[in-house]
């Protein structure tokens, strides 16, 4: 930092200071930063303008699916959430399961959340606690017992 920019890094977290050095992230400051770019990413989608009702779902679809992939941050796992959430709703916010309360784009159980990118956001908070973030291992769950 230059002479100028001192008296601001006090008011930097250890993360950003950190990230700004050049140094690597452990675990604990990944998932924080992905927690408040989670929060973030939720506050500017719900800011834009609701899309048109005449727009094709698979666009809304292709929209959700863009934003989960910023969460998953992983190739591989984001091709097993795509797999398992077209399975469970085809990424639809407003699908219901007829056997149970699940409902939404990640089928969670008592889901009242209606917002697309919130229901995302907390059926992923579900996978990390339940699964530990492995999002292939709930696929694998899936495929033998019906439901992750």
């Amino acid at each position: 930092m230059g002479k100028a920019e001192q008296p601001m890094k006090r008011y930097l977290t250890r993360v950003v200071r950190s990230t700004l050095a050049g140094e690597p992230l452990g675990r604990v400051a990944r998932r924080r930063c992905l927690v408040l770019l989670a929060g973030l990413c939720v506050i500017a989608i719900t800011s834009i303008t609701p899309l048109q009702a005449d727009q094709d779902k698979l666009l809304k679809a292709y929209k959700y699916k863009e934003f989960a992939s910023l969460l998953v941050n992983d190739y591989k796992q984001m091709r097993c959430l795509d797999k398992l959430w077209t399975l469970e709703s085809n990424w639809q916010p407003t699908a219901k399961n007829k056997k149970s309360s699940a409902y939404g784009i990640p089928q969670l159980l008592k889901m009242t959340e209606t917002n697309p990118y919130k229901q995302i956001v907390l059926g992923l908070k579900y996978l990390d606690h339940r699964f530990n973030g492995d999002i292939c291992l709930a696929l694998s769950t899936h495929k033998i017992k019906g439901h992750y």
